[in-house]
């Protein structure tokens, strides 16, 4: 009598809307523990400033103190509410963080709101130029370092992106305008526009406080060149800092990409250098410039300052510098808070796009 054997039973199918579940719980997992470090980030810096600026005392005595008899500033004191409790004034100074209330600057008695909506589209412009002339010329450089690593183009390319990050920005600044301003008269020495290219933008643009945007929309062509010209020496300044960054960060990336084993076995079947650089090492070696981008951006903001005080670029860098003259501590803080934002929200972004292209990141 035979035993009839049956076919064990084919495997279950994968659950791919199961799998697929899971990788987006993964990712909405990791963007939301992104999003809540926003909070802690900020908080903490804007506490840390809050009372460092207080370790000289009340803002008023620190940038009044001198200048009026002391009854009157005592007068003053006790009418912003200088006198009470340390810890009384930084509850309410985080009351109004939360209304959107930065305060009122002490030097020139402007709400701190308006001196951020006032500059802050300069210093967004001169951010935006100088990590455009970083990616323009940090990554072409770093390809090419790295197509001919360990020869002579390599070796100047390497000294060159050390020059650029150690180099400090006034100083790179400072020898711009001399050699492009006075020697060779070819671009203005500082400002974001002439007298009459102000006028112009302030008949004819859009006013948003982007002159590059005012200038294209007035459709004037000359003003477009204009504010270009103004931008270039300022943007090259700041944008060579973090130049220098990049090309290193590509030239090593991009080493060890042509050394994997999917690029060696297509160089076996006769793919040129160039082409193995371009269509298998380039999109490789691009994502950890991506997730530097976010340290970059904190570099570019802190670099502002100088650069916008070197080329009286009038925007939060250069009114920073004159604010912590007047030791005016309500705008300082005001201004810092709103570039602890900006640092936050960027690397938000950067982690957002860094777990999109690559998976593994949500799982770090």
């Amino acid at each position: 009598m035979t035993t009839a054997t049956q076919d064990p039973a084919p495997p279950a199918p994968a659950d791919a809307p199961a799998g697929r579940r899971r990788r987006s719980s993964g990712l909405g997992s990791y963007l939301l523990v992104r999003a809540l470090l926003i909070i802690p980030t900020v908080f903490i810096l804007v506490t840390t400033v809050f009372f460092l600026m207080r370790t000289t005392g009340d803002p008023i005595t620190a940038a009044l103190g001198g200048r009026l008899p002391a009854d009157q500033l005592a007068e003053r004191v006790r009418e912003a509410g200088y006198d009470r409790p340390l810890l009384v004034q930084y509850l309410d100074y985080l009351g109004g963080l939360l209304r959107g209330d930065f305060g009122t600057t002490l030097s020139d008695r402007r709400p701190v709101t308006e001196v951020l909506t006032t500059y802050g589209a300069a210093t967004l412009e001169l951010a935006v130029y100088s990590l455009a002339v970083a990616l323009v010329v940090g990554i072409p450089l770093g390809m090419v370092a790295a197509r001919l690593r360990d020869r002579y183009p390599d070796a100047v390319l390497r000294f060159f992106a050390i020059f650029c990050y150690a180099t400090p920005v006034f100083f790179a600044g400072l020898l711009l305008k001399l050699v492009f301003s006075v020697w060779l008269g070819w671009l203005p020495v500082a400002g974001r526009i002439s007298t009459r290219g102000q006028i112009q933008l302030n008949r004819s643009g859009s006013g948003t406080g982007i002159y590059l945007i005012d200038a294209i929309s007035s459709g004037n062509g000359d003003l477009v060149v204009e504010v270009l010209r103004y931008a270039v020496l300022p943007s090259l300044a700041l944008g060579l800092l973090t130049a220098g960054v990049f090309l290193r960060l590509v030239r090593t990336n991009m080493i060890g990409t042509l050394g994997s084993g999917y690029v060696e076995a297509a160089r076996s079947r006769g793919v040129s250098e160039s082409r193995l650089v371009r269509k298998h090492a380039y999109r490789p070696a691009l994502v950890p410039i991506i997730t530097v981008i976010g340290l970059q951006v904190a570099l570019v903001l802190s670099g502002a300052v100088l650069t916008e005080t070197t080329f009286e670029w009038r925007g939060l860098g250069f009114q920073l510098s004159q604010y912590l003259q007047a030791r005016d501590f309500v705008a300082v803080q005001g201004i810092v808070a709103l570039l602890a934002v900006i640092v936050a929200l960027t690397n938000f972004v950067v982690d957002v796009v860094a777990a999109l292209i690559d998976p593994r990141v949500r799982y770090s």
